[in-house]
């Protein structure tokens, strides 16, 4: 049932759970951080910037959460980031409760990860998608969640198979349109692969945060030098758009409230862009069977990442 008034002061308590954000040091991976660690949580803020991560961190400390923040470096863009995440990870940690898939970039120049993907795709959806597979074997508490950032620009994307990676022809938002299109297949791809496998434990969830003002709308226009487009970005942010506090509320409540595995979550105020969160209904695309499994096939291959669900399914067994 959708909720009209739900915020993050309705969380449930957390204590004892450990939770990994991505981009955790800025926009809303950073308002997540803070609300998973004032409900008890064990916040591991995933950042690719190790000073920007610590500056957040400490931020976050000085309120005084009764839970704990923790810092680790991972680079989305560097496979070998992100296998060196999953390994610290493991080694410090009995098992992981929640994992929110929201670092990402948005409509930017072309350029490669450095493991040569076209850089939306590769850090918006490959990235996660290893990550996600690497720390599958820690999934063993009794309501696991992952959840992963998808966007309302979703509905323009289109999975071109044939040039996934932009190399014959670019466009910076048609390739986020494809990345955000990307997440939702994944997220409800592993949803499905999970009823298969039996296991009932784990929950795959996707959400998107309407339009929120965070960093991520100016690094676009940085990136091509156009004060011209930052500053419209800067008056779009000003007059239209919600916080990024408020564009938190989805993925937190898609991890951490009674929703469905292979739900969508965003807000449900004006034309989906602002307001409390609820249960909504992604394009007609994004529930493409047969996309979403060449896309997990061409992701294993991509990343050399297999879902182990065998495993998973008798450790949680063992529990």
């Amino acid at each position: 049932m959708a909720r009209d008034d739900w915020t993050a002061a309705e969380m449930p308590r957390l204590d004892g759970q450990t939770v990994v954000v991505t981009g955790a040091n800025s926009g809303l991976g950073y308002h997540a951080s803070r609300a998973f660690a004032h409900r008890g949580a064990h916040v591991v803020m995933a950042c690719r910037d190790m000073k920007r991560g610590e500056e957040a961190r400490g931020e976050l400390a000085a309120n005084r959460p009764s839970g704990a923040l923790e810092l680790q470096k991972l680079d989305l863009a560097d496979l070998d980031s992100v296998r060196t995440f999953a390994e610290t990870f493991s080694d410090i940690h009995d098992r992981l409760d929640i994992l929110c898939n929201n670092a990402g970039v948005m409509a930017i120049p072309r350029s490669e990860t450095q493991d040569g993907f076209e850089t939306q795709f590769g850090v918006n959806h490959l990235g996660h998608f290893a990550l996600t597979g690497l720390l599958l074997g820690e999934m063993t508490g009794d309501d696991v969640r992952v959840v992963t950032q998808s966007s309302g620009v979703h509905e323009a994307g289109e999975m071109d198979f044939d040039d996934l990676q932009g190399e014959e022809s670019y466009d910076e938002w048609g390739a986020y349109a494809q990345s955000k299109l990307a997440n939702l297949l994944f997220a409800y791809e592993l949803q499905r692969r999970l009823d298969d496998e039996g296991i009932e434990n784990v929950r795959s969830i996707g959400c998107h945060p309407g339009y929120a003002a965070t960093n991520l709308q100016y690094r676009g226009p940085e990136a091509r030098g156009s004060k011209v487009r930052k500053a419209a970005m800067a008056v779009a942010n000003t007059t239209l758009a919600q916080s990024a506090e408020w564009g938190t509320l989805p993925m937190l409540y898609a991890a951490t409230e009674d929703v469905p595995g292979g739900s969508y979550v965003g807000p449900g105020g004006l034309m989906n862009m602002r307001g409390h969160p609820e249960v909504q209904e992604s394009s007609e695309e994004s529930y493409d069977e047969v996309a979403a499994g060449r896309l997990w096939g061409v992701s294993e291959d991509l990343t050399g990442v297999e879902y182990d669900f065998e495993s998973l399914a008798a450790a949680r067994d063992a529990e």
